[in-house]
């Protein structure tokens, strides 16, 4: 008779993660220094320092990850998800009117000199509710009711931190759609979102027709290439939107009082029940789906203004138009992603050295030790400590989604891959924003930004994964 033998430790646990993780932290905590110190001579033990506080955090990190590993049971974070889920909301709710307001955000709580953002717990209590209902034996999220379940959970937080004004860690959220796509999620989805971000792009900066003709052929190809039909789109769809891109330049040459939306609509009035009626006799699921997605699309270019005019922020809409180009302010909104992309720029192949960085040194990127720590890598570093860095992170990704492939339990394996997610989506929102990429909307970069919120939270969420893995391999 079989009897399982139990593995020592150093068998269990994935030390590759572990090593990648301890790197990741010494690398954040080296440029902590460089983007914190004021003088030449510099006492680790400073506590008074940003890198003092980041060392306390640091090893009351690793105080965490050793109590996660060695202490807990792994089967306690399934049991207890829920409660910590219904909790995290509850703080995320409070935090709106006794915590305090820093940069317009109502998103921490001030303990002394401590401060505490429930945001960042908020993804690790998300996660483990996710594996919770979506790990159990016959769930389907291909069924409706699952389906809007997991919408719920993800969408209740999320909402609340928007309320927060905290969009950047709302935006983290959408990290979950990669979970989910593993799960069975259509990629259908992500295709729409692309869609809707490209409508919203070419609204603003160029012209809402630009926009719709865009729609027009995305629609008319995927209609085309899913029934077989490509001669079609070349011969006839394509040329025919070609053709309608000159229109607006005809009528203001042959100075002519329409706009060229009349004959758009004219061709949408004809083609869309046409469309609709060969579909419904012909049975063609293609049809209804290129014409939703158009009439959606349109929808979107349609209350583009009135989204970006009146939803958005006014500090979001400038962040937006310099991203975008639509404004270009190098001393005002722009200007912490232009003294950024100069410190990185100017580190070149191997960087400037040790505390040797002039950007750094001399405090010319706003907030260099949280949001902006990447350039402090690029300038001191150079290129080659930014590949580095970045081969890290992707490292511990491709790490964490094989042990989670590895997983013979849905809780571990939906669990992982929430943890990929977060890491993933910090880490190119982060970048991305301090090469001018994306908007700056202040998230940290997991594990190298200095704050015991951000480097507590990834601690947990990575050792809880590294713990539930564990369990598994611990018996063979």
């Amino acid at each position: 008779m079989y009897s399982p033998v139990q593995r020592k430790a150093k068998q269990t646990i994935d030390w590759k993660l572990v090593i990648c993780y301890l790197l990741l932290v010494i690398i954040g905590w080296v440029n902590v220094i460089a983007a914190s110190h004021s003088t030449e001579s510099i006492n680790v033990f400073d506590f008074t320092a940003r890198y003092g506080k980041q060392l306390v955090w640091i090893l009351t990190s690793f105080v965490l990850a050793a109590i996660i590993l060695f202490v807990l049971n792994p089967r306690l974070w399934e049991v207890i998800s829920i409660p910590i889920y219904l909790f995290v909301v509850l703080l995320l709710v409070a935090v709106i009117f006794l915590g305090t307001e820093v940069k317009g955000s109502h998103s921490w709580f001030t303990l002394g000199p401590v401060r505490f953002q429930p945001a960042e717990i908020s993804k690790i209590a998300t996660s483990l509710v996710l594996a919770m209902v979506m790990g159990r034996p016959g769930f389907k999220l291909s069924d409706s009711k699952s389906f809007f379940l997991i919408c719920f959970i993800i969408g209740l937080p999320m909402m609340v931190i928007l309320a927060e004004s905290e969009t950047g860690s709302a935006l983290v959220y959408l990290g979950f759609v990669f979970m989910l796509y593993r799960e069975g999620l259509s990629g259908w989805l992500l295709v729409f979102v692309g869609i809707s971000v490209l409508l919203f792009i070419l609204t603003l900066t160029i012209s809402s027709y630009v926009a719709v003709l865009t729609l027009a052929g995305i629609a008319a190809l995927f209609y085309c290439l899913d029934s077989g039909k490509m001669k079609v789109f070349f011969l006839l769809c394509a040329p025919s939107i070609c053709l309608l891109a000159f229109v607006p330049g005809f009528i203001q040459k042959l100075e002519l009082q329409f706009s060229p939306f009349y004959i758009v609509s004219a061709i949408s009035v004809i083609l869309i029940p046409y469309l609709a009626l060969r579909s419904f006799r012909k049975r063609e699921r293609q049809g209804w789906i290129a014409i939703i997605v158009y009439l959606v699309g349109c929808l979107l270019v349609v209350s583009t203004d009135f989204i970006f005019n009146n939803v958005l922020q006014d500090h979001q809409r400038k962040r937006i138009e310099v991203l975008l180009g639509m404004k270009d302010d190098p001393t005002g909104i722009g200007y912490n992603v232009n003294q950024s992309m100069i410190a990185i720029g100017s580190g070149g192949l191997s960087g400037k050295g040790f505390l040797q960085g002039t950007q750094t040194a001399f405090g010319f990127v706003p907030e260099q030790s949280t949001d902006f720590i990447f350039c402090t890598v690029g300038e001191e570093w150079g290129f080659l400590g930014c590949c580095v860095v970045i081969l890290l992170y992707f490292f511990l990704i491709y790490r964490i989604i094989t042990d989670a492939e590895d997983s013979r339990e849905g809780f571990t394996r939906i669990f992982g891959y929430c943890t990929a997610s977060l890491i993933f989506m910090h880490l190119f929102i982060n970048i991305g924003m301090t090469i001018g990429l994306m908007p700056v909307i202040g998230i940290p970069l997991p594990f190298l930004s200095y704050g015991g919120s951000s480097l507590w939270a990834f601690t947990i969420l990575l050792f809880i994964f590294i713990s539930l893995y564990r369990q598994e391999k611990k018996y063979y």
